[in-house]
């Protein structure tokens, strides 16, 4: 018999198999550190890592560089319109956003100033979704984003019905200006159709014992 999935990245990683999973978006993958986790865990399905800062890019070309499953796209955010926008980049390079920071957040996290505010294109997920799903049968898409979800989300209406999954970070308090708190994105993604069945930590403040940020792992009604 095989071992129980104990840890955060061995349930992820159980949960994305156990649903048929075939494709995952990974959207802000910064270094690469998600897909890594994924492929550690066993997940051997296609991945196309998507991150908006060029130099980061760079880092997750080298990261991909050998694995023929694992696709980098041209360096992009996403939004609910075409455009430009500029990402306030952290020292943390993982805090960055296209949002900025809250009082809350400048106050217990010093480490994750913002160091330089850098200009990059955004698309709308469902202009350039279908050309990366191709015969994927069950894609996921995770978002990375702090913050920005809302809005990726609303650029994937679309995209949002061929999903079988979707994985979220949910704030428990305002950590960015103006983001959607966690009650109301799990309403909103239930409202599409889509089931919580999974919760991993995340950002704990130890400031304040407890934790400001975690993800959510949604898979659609009826797909299980």
């Amino acid at each position: 018999m095989t071992d129980k999935p104990r840890t955060p990245d061995a349930q992820l990683a159980h949960a994305l198999r156990f649903h048929g999973i075939d494709l995952v978006l990974d959207v802000g993958a910064n270094r690469g550190q998600y897909a890594k986790r994924l492929r550690a865990h066993g997940y051997d399905g296609r991945i196309v890592s998507i991150e908006p800062l060029p130099d980061l890019r760079d880092a997750l070309l080298a990261e991909a560089a050998g694995d023929p499953l694992w696709t980098v796209a041209a360096a992009m955010a996403f939004g609910d319109a075409p455009g430009e926008a500029v990402i306030e980049r952290s020292a943390e390079s993982d805090m960055s956003s296209l949002l900025p920071q809250s009082a809350l957040l400048r106050a217990m996290s010093p480490s994750s100033v913002v160091v330089e505010r850098v200009a990059v294109p955004v698309a709308r997920l469902d202009d350039l979704a279908p050309a990366w799903l191709g015969d994927g049968a069950r894609p996921f898409l995770k978002l990375d984003v702090q913050g920005y979800e809302a809005r990726v989300l609303d650029g994937a209406a679309a995209l949002l019905p061929r999903l079988a999954g979707v994985q979220v970070e949910l704030s428990l308090l305002e950590c960015y200006e103006g983001e959607r708190l966690w009650r109301e994105s799990v309403d909103w993604l239930e409202a599409q159709g889509f089931s919580l069945c999974l919760v991993l930590p995340g950002y704990y403040e130890r400031k304040l014992g407890r934790h400001l940020q975690m993800d959510g792992v949604f898979v659609r009604d009826g797909m299980g």
